[in-house]
């Protein structure tokens, strides 16, 4: 098995999502750790539902 493209990283204030192939970060500041987004941007890659992931993390920060 290679190395994940997209893996969570943690920093100060929760969890950024760091993307191996292009060696920088990818999408917002995460309180809680995005396993649910981590597992579909290394798996399936649906874009309908990362993009309704990314918008119920946003809605859990505010």
């Amino acid at each position: 098995m290679g190395r994940r493209r997209y893996v969570a990283r943690g920093v100060p204030g929760g969890y950024r999502i760091w993307d191996n192939k292009m060696r920088r970060r990818w999408g917002d500041l995460y309180e809680l750790c995005p396993d649910e987004l981590l597992a579909e941007l290394t798996g399936a890659r649906d874009h309908d539902k990362i993009t309704a992931l990314c918008k119920q993390y946003r809605a859990m920060r505010r």
